[in-house]
């Protein structure tokens, strides 16, 4: 650390106050320092000197410039001289901190260091430091009362200016903010009006759904009732191309009420009526209802569908019905989704006490892309498997939303050509507050 002296001027009367003011700002326009800069500066600096002038025990004002290599500051001390007592008023140090980069204050002097970093330009060295006290030498400041008056006045003509120039772009500023803000007001108000029309659309939309499943399951019932009666010779024989047609009737109705199931589904989950029974749920007793259940859909020359447990699986608490939704969702899509090999259905309890239920498949799996997408209500991937197996692209956005229903979560991975795992995610214990919310529906 370089330190080197600038100038050191006695402080005796007022006269040694005009004087310091003076040099502070020569000293700080030869060291390139800007006009507001240079005003700073002397402001401070003769404050300090007059508070140590007033304390009359042979103060100094001393300016050097500290130079740490990767900074130069110009410092400058002020000190009331040996044998002051007191203090320098409070006023004279909040105005040197407000000015100045740093300031420090020693009591026990009096003394106060006030320093302001040079502006980035060229670095100023000792044969710069040299022409600049040739400089100070050749402009001998006088201690000129007048004339540092009539210099005063101009800066406070010119700090008024500018101070009055700012005070007119601050108060086109205030009415360009009013005006924004004005406009954002505006803008909440009709984002407010929009959503509450989503969210009466979304009500609309779920009562619409609801309304028409519950119209269309019993024409669908019967359509399918009859269709069976009709298969089932019930009413006479049927020649071959009567058996067909009554098959794709029969078939036709059956997605249909599929269809509106899964809307039904949706609408009332969406809703926030949903009957859930919890209740102790053996995985092997639920593997073999799924068995019996899904065996009509295997074709068991192209496809094996195997249910495995690894380890022991506790029981755990749950909705046994929504969990067979949710996996006969994920069976049938592996099913229909594997042209060879096979489908496994698995169980398991892993490290952090939850059930984990997997239906992994040989199939055609998924693109990375499309993993979200599949998850989304009506939207399907496309692919010929998909065009040739007709489905409402319903069943993985409901079995997400049975899923966190349940206290749970669904997963899923999946290598196009190599086949995708579908996991069910549950905890051990059914969440009390769905419980105690859905009883209080019941």
């Amino acid at each position: 650390m370089n330190v080197q002296r600038i100038l050191n001027i006695a402080l005796g009367n007022d006269q040694d106050v005009v004087l310091v003011r003076q040099r502070a700002r020569q000293v700080s326009s030869l060291l390139g320092f800007s006009q507001q800069d240079q005003v700073r500066i002397a402001t401070a600096v003769s404050e300090a000197a007059r508070a140590a002038c007033q304390m009359r025990f042979g103060g100094r004002a001393v300016f050097q410039l500290r130079d740490s290599g990767r900074l130069q500051r110009l410092e400058m001390v002020v000190s009331a001289g040996a044998g002051a007592f007191g203090r320098l008023p409070e006023a004279v140090v909040a105005t040197a901190c407000r000015l100045m980069d740093e300031c420090a204050l020693d009591e026990e002097t009096p003394t106060i260091t006030m320093v302001r970093t040079l502006p980035g330009r060229d670095h100023v060295g000792p044969e710069r430091l040299a022409e600049l006290g040739a400089q100070l030498a050749r402009d001998s400041a006088v201690a000129n009362t007048y004339l540092e008056v009539h210099l005063q006045n101009r800066e406070l003509v010119s700090t008024l200016a500018e101070l009055r120039e700012r005070q007119e772009d601050l108060l086109a500023l205030t009415r360009e903010l009013e005006d924004t803000n004005r406009g954002i007001v505006a803008l909440y108000a009709e984002i407010e009006d929009k959503a509450e029309r989503l969210r009466k659309a979304d009500e609309m939309k779920s009562r619409f759904l609801s309304n028409t499943s519950h119209e269309l399951r019993t024409p669908l019932s019967s359509i399918r009732a009859l269709a069976q009666l009709l298969l089932d010779r019930m009413d006479g024989d049927l020649t071959e191309e009567q058996e067909r047609q009554v098959k794709f009737i029969a078939s036709a109705a059956f997605d249909l009420s599929e269809l509106v199931n899964d809307l039904l589904d949706l609408a009332k989950i969406e809703a926030g009526k949903v009957d859930l029974h919890p209740a102790p749920v053996a995985v092997d007793n639920l593997f073999r209802a799924l068995k019996g259940m899904l065996r009509p859909l295997v074709d068991d020359a192209r496809v094996e569908l195997v249910f495995e447990i690894d380890g022991e699986v506790p029981v755990f608490e749950s909705d046994e019905g929504k969990i067979s939704q949710v996996l006969r969702n994920f069976i049938s899509n592996a099913l229909k989704f594997t042209e060879q090999g096979s489908v496994r259905v698995g169980a398991a309890w892993d490290a952090a006490g939850e059930i984990r239920l997997t239906v992994a498949d040989s199939g055609i799996g998924i693109s990375p892309d499309n993993l979200q997408l599949i998850f989304e209500e009506f939207s399907q991937i496309e692919h010929p498997l998909q065009r040739r197996s007709k489905g409402t692209g319903l069943g993985l956005p409901l079995c997400r939303k049975l899923a966190a229903l349940l206290g749970g979560r669904v997963d899923v991975a999946s290598r196009v050509g190599q086949g995708s795992t579908f996991s069910l995610i549950l905890p051990r214990r059914f969440p009390a507050q769905d419980r105690h919310r859905q009883d209080g529906n019941q």
